[in-house]
């Protein structure tokens, strides 16, 4: 996606898994306890896209790659690369560290990873709206992907209808004199409900071993380890109801805005029933609630930006237009902004 900050660009991104994983291919798998038409009820999915052999930093670097081909923006004048995963292809180095040498983009470039998930393109502006700011940089590349599907067992389905692959790629840039569009922002924590949303081994907390490679089965009949995701979907979904709507509320407040002055709400797409409840607590009519994850399902960071390079295609958003972007979940985490287009 190629979005200039003070001077609002048609975006660019793009969706590089190779594989895609139906609803049909899932019900295969599973037999008879779940048909395609249920997890498309349940979810709002159809397909997902799921990267086999492709690294973070391969879809990533092939994003950059066609923002930078289809916008002519020269590589040589980014100054700033920021990638949101919380799949990197290692502990260490830094996943940014290697897109910067595979996209050859100048040494004198600052590159860093930062960890969050669903919330993580919202928190992604505000960096490069800090640097570009502060005097510091004047084109941030902001990549996030996620190949979160690798830490998923096969035999999942509470995560696997769910989630899919992905990375988009934005480009926030500053034009002497012109009025910045990215902001207000929100931001909030609650770290209580981290193990909610979870991969538990693995890190230093809980290092890999055949004890945390044991696989139990819960009560619903999924498969899981140690070494997987694991998802408590009812307080997950409890939470983003019990946050979402004051973020909204108190956003709109710190912007001086109402709910009328909105021409579209684009939530990180988590899931359709999730999104649905959330738009009907909150009020906001459907014509200005954008949805859109049926052949793409939950690619956490990167959903927003998907959802907004699709918008802006099917004719959705327009020059001049704001825009509220709230991201919610792992962590727990949330943030939102207003951004005009």
């Amino acid at each position: 996606m190629n979005w200039r900050c003070l001077n609002a660009n048609h975006p660019y991104l793009v969706f590089l898994t190779r594989k895609n994983l139906t609803n049909e291919d899932l019900a295969i798998e599973y037999e008879s306890s779940w048909n395609s038409k249920k997890i498309y009820k349940k979810t709002g999915i159809k397909s997902r896209h799921i990267a086999t052999t492709e690294t973070t930093s391969q879809l990533a670097a092939r994003a950059a790659e066609k923002l930078f081909s289809e916008s002519g923006f020269p590589k040589e004048k980014i100054d700033f690369l920021l990638l949101c995963t919380q799949s990197p292809d290692y502990f260490l180095p830094t996943t940014a560290c290697i897109v910067q040498d595979m996209l050859g983009l100048p040494t004198s470039c600052g590159a860093f990873d930062f960890n969050l998930g669903c919330s993580g393109f919202v928190y992604g502006l505000a960096i490069a709206k800090g640097l570009i700011a502060g005097g510091m940089a004047k084109n941030v590349l902001l990549l996030t992907v996620e190949t979160y599907t690798k830490y998923i067992h096969p035999k999942d389905k509470s995560v696997r209808t769910i989630f899919g692959d992905g990375a988009a790629a934005t480009l926030i840039t500053h034009e002497e004199g012109d009025p910045c569009k990215i902001g207000e922002f929100l931001f909030g924590t609650d770290g209580k409900g981290a193990s909610n949303l979870i991969v538990p081994a693995g890190a230093m907390a809980m290092p890999r071993s055949d004890e945390t490679a044991e696989e139990r089965v819960d009560e619903q009949g999924n498969v899981r380890s140690l070494n997987n995701l694991y998802m408590n979907g009812p307080e997950i979904f409890n939470f983003t109801l019990d946050i979402v709507p004051d973020t909204v509320k108190s956003l709109l407040v710190r912007a001086k805005l109402s709910m009328d002055d909105i021409d579209l709400f684009v939530f990180h797409q988590a899931n359709k029933f999730m999104l649905d409840s959330l738009r009907d607590k909150i009020g906001i009519p459907e014509e200005k609630f954008y949805l859109d994850m049926e052949d793409k399902g939950n690619t956490v960071s990167a959903t927003i930006p998907i959802a907004m390079k699709d918008a802006l295609d099917e004719g959705r958003i327009r020059r001049g237009d704001k825009l509220m972007l709230v991201g919610f979940g792992v962590g727990y985490s949330w943030a939102g902004c207003i951004v005009e287009w």
